[in-house]
Order: structure tokens, then sequence, then C-alpha cells
């Protein structure tokens, strides 16, 4: 997957956030180099488009908000940005708040002393409006905040109803994309859904770029940004809780491109491997809901993922207690690119169930592994159990016919 040659951009720009810069030199500040370069060399690779307008950044860039973080996200962007070509905004959040530095106002000061920039931002790039909008008291929209908002989009919308404004804070809308309902707040709920036009770009929650719900559209557009950081997932009944296995093999960045007719691509990228990810998402009417199609009618879907008739379970390293069970990864449905996770059940010889598991396919991963392995333990030494595994999609979609496969313990 690469830009779609058949899309003529006249604007381009990178998004990140959750970066956590570290006082010290760390994987992140590499991996924020890493994207910044990758970007230009995209953008290079264009036939008919070569620039990088801007360069968003939705909050959490510091890992604490320290004088030396602040210093040296400031100094990445001034060895690999180029300034006369591109535009870098950046909004604050709770991790640059920290109360170790001193909170709010004191990462404020250090934010406009260091890097020269208001917190609450309205530019227009290239005829297209973007606003960035920082939060307070953590992660919240207060009433100042909610009138800059109210006042700006006021502005955009005036100068072209139709053309997308781009906007840009830290937390999730609730009950917008993936990780919203926990990492999420609707102070500006009741102002950005006036404004169908409006592509909202937000982190906080560390979901995965590639999870085809971290898009979302109802009153407007909303897109997840990803992490450069560690990945977090919003689902609770998993064996390791809501951070994934291997969970710091996380850099991802969204690339944005709008043309001329105020149809949108947004491509989602992954920095470690540095790779596209398969998804294009599609906006072609920005301004008009009736045109979406990444809505809650999703969840409607009647298609499952599956296992294929040569999918294989295997039980090994079984002891009195405990199995490995390593099994082939099932086929998505027709209209996703992944399998979401699986329910491992585990039932005694009399139909009994032992144990219930749920695991993620790691999706996240670019280079998603062709099988998937997981230790069962606290099991009955002696003891006869059959397996079954179901496949879920994304959408509350679970596979009809399970994968099956016994074993013994010792």
């Amino acid at each position: 997957m690469a830009l779609d040659k058949n899309f003529k951009p006249v604007l381009r720009f990178m998004v990140v956030s959750d970066i956590h810069y570290k006082d010290e030199r760390s994987a992140e500040r590499e991996r924020f180099e890493t994207a910044i370069q990758k970007a230009y060399e995209i953008a290079q690779s264009s036939e008919t488009y070569k620039r990088l307008d801007a360069l968003y950044i939705d909050g959490d860039f510091a890992d604490n908000g320290s004088e030396i973080q602040m210093k040296a996200i400031k100094e990445t962007i001034d060895n690999f940005v180029n300034k006369e070509e591109t535009v870098v905004r950046l909004t604050l959040a709770s991790h640059e708040y920290s109360q170790k530095n001193g909170g709010e106002d004191a990462a404020k000061e250090r934010f406009a002393r260091i890097f020269g920039l208001d917190y609450d931002t309205h530019e227009v790039i290239n005829g297209f409006h973007f606003i960035g909008v920082t939060t307070t008291h953590g992660c919240r929209f207060h009433e100042p905040q909610q009138e800059f908002a109210r006042a700006e989009l006021k502005k955009a919308a005036a100068d072209d109803p139709k053309k997308p404004i781009f906007f840009f804070q830290h937390p999730h809308i609730t009950d917008t994309v993936y990780g919203s309902i926990n990492w999420g707040e609707d102070d500006l709920t009741a102002i950005l859904m006036n404004y169908p036009q409006i592509i909202n770009f937000s982190g906080h929650s560390h979901a995965p770029v590639n999870d085809p719900r971290s898009v979302h559209q109802k009153y407007f557009t909303s897109l997840g940004t990803g992490t450069l950081s560690y990945f977090e997932l919003d689902e609770f009944d998993k064996i390791y809780g809501t951070l994934p296995p291997d969970k710091h093999d996380a850099a991802q960045m969204l690339i944005v491109e709008a043309d001329a007719d105020n149809r949108v691509r947004v491509y989602p990228y992954d920095v470690l491997t540095c790779n596209f990810f398969p998804q294009v998402w599609k906006i072609d009417e920005p301004s008009n809901p009736d045109c979406f199609i990444y809505t809650d009618a999703r969840y409607k879907t009647l298609k499952a993922p599956f296992f294929t008739d040569d999918a294989v379970l295997n039980a090994s390293d079984i002891t009195k207690t405990s199995a490995n069970l390593t099994f082939t990864q099932a086929n998505p449905d027709e209209d996703s690119d992944y399998v979401n996770g699986y329910e491992i059940i585990i039932k005694k010889a009399d139909g009994t169930v032992a144990k219930q598991l749920s695991v993620w396919s790691r999706y996240y991963f670019y280079n998603m592994p062709d099988s998937i392995s997981q230790i069962v333990d606290d099991l009955d030494a002696d003891t006869e159990y059959s397996v079954e595994i179901y496949a879920n999609g994304f959408f509350k979609n679970r596979s009809d016919k399970p994968l099956t496969g016994s074993f013994r313990t010792l």
C-alpha cells in the first residue's frame, strides 16, 4: 500500500500523538525522528505534489513535561523539519502538566518560552483551516477553550462551509473512535457536532491507528492518532488487561491528504517497519453526513471471521497443570483486514467449562504473526480437555464455527 496515485492532493500533513519524550534519549525520540524523515520521503514519492505542509502533534509529546523533554522535542523539530515548507503545531495535555514539574501553569510557561507558540491555534494552510485546542485541568475543555473552539469554527465555516476543517485536541471525543469511552471527553461535543465538515484528530488512548474503529463518523469525522510509545487497547476481558504483549513495539502516525474538490484521504502508517497499513480512510464529502461510511452501522454486519479448512490447533509443552496452545490465525470477514482477537474455551469431558480466555490477534503490528500461542494453566492433572477457539471481528461479530482440538494433561 502507498499513496493513491489517482488522488491529486493540494495539501498534505502528518499527525502524531503520545510521543512521550523522556529526559534521557529513548526509543520514542528515535521513532519521532524517523517519522518526520519518512513523512518527507512519502511526500517526495508523490508524482504530483511533493510537499509536507504541516506537522501536528496531538498532546503528550513529553512524558512529564520537564524542561529537558520540551527542549529535546524542540531540538528534534529544529533538526528534522523544514520550517520554510512545514507548519508545526502542538497541543498540550495531561502528561505535559505533570505535578512533578510544577503542573499546568509551569508547563504552559515552559512551552511558550521554548516553542514560542500559542496553546490554542487557528491556521489557514493552502486554503484549509486547522484548529488546535489545548486541554486544561488534565484533559478537560472548560469555557475559555469552548469559546475559542466555538468562535474559530464559526470563522472557518463562514470561509467555505463545504471545505473540511481539520480540528486537533488530545483526548478523543467521547463515543467516537476506539478508545474514546475510557479515554474520551465530551466537553466539546455540543460545539463540534454543528460542523459535519470537521475532521477531528485525537490521541490519549494509545489505540492502534489501523484498528477499523479508529475512524468514526456520526456528526463529524473522528480519527485516532495512535502513539510512538506503547499500545493500550480498550477491551477489558483480555488475560493481560488493556496492555497487550510487546506493547512497546509501537510507532504509528497518520499521513493526510486533501484535494481541490475537498476530498480527504487518510493513510495509517507504521513507523517501525516503514510501511503503510492496508487501509485508506476516504472522506469524499466531509460536509455531508449522508455520505459518511464509517458509521455505527458497521456494527450491524452479518459477516464474520472464519477459520479455513487447513487451520491447525496444536497442544504442546503439556504438564500436569498446563499446556501451550498454538493455532492458525483466522481469516477476517470480507470487509476487514484483520481479526480482532480470540475466545479460547477449555472444557472437561463432561462438557463443563474449565477455563475461558480472551486474547488479541496482535493485529496492531504491521507484521502480524501467522499463528497465536497461548499457555493455559491451572488445570487438573491426568485430565482430558477439549478446546474451542472462536475468532472475533471488530464489530461484535464472531466466527460461526470454532477451531477445535483436545489434549490430556500428565
